[in-house]
């Protein structure tokens, strides 16, 4: 059973910087890949970043050039890199992880989640 866990979320000003990190535990993640989705109240959850077994990335356009994605030698963790914010950024950031080499920008081919970490960009 993976389990993931985020971590680094918070309060910070418009234009700062945070970086959110995803603990896997349970099995090795060597192939699988890794995405981060955002969603706010009333609002569907939104693809934001994901990477491919391999390495390779997709963004969404709203964080395309602030934001990015990447992770551990160790495969089981990874991170968002979130610079630039702006207060539309706002919202709880969940990592997920899916049993296939190549990266999704559909959060229902992502069968492992997180509990979710807030981050909240002041104006």
């Amino acid at each position: 059973q993976v389990q993931l866990v985020e971590s680094g979320g918070g309060l910070v000003q418009a234009g700062g910087s945070l970086r959110l990190s995803c603990a896997a535990s349970g099995r090795t993640l060597d192939d699988y890949a890794m995405g981060w989705f955002r969603q706010v109240p009333g609002k569907e959850r939104e693809f934001v970043a994901a990477i491919s077994g391999s390495g390779g990335t997709a963004y969404s356009d709203s964080v395309r050039g602030r934001f990015a994605i990447s992770r551990a030698t160790n495969k089981n963790t990874w991170y968002l890199q979130m610079n630039s914010l702006k207060p539309e950024d706002t919202a709880v950031y969940y990592c997920a992880a899916r049993n296939y080499v190549f990266l999704s920008v559909n959060l229902h081919q992502y069968a492992y989640w997180g509990q979710g970490t807030q981050v909240t960009v002041s104006s």
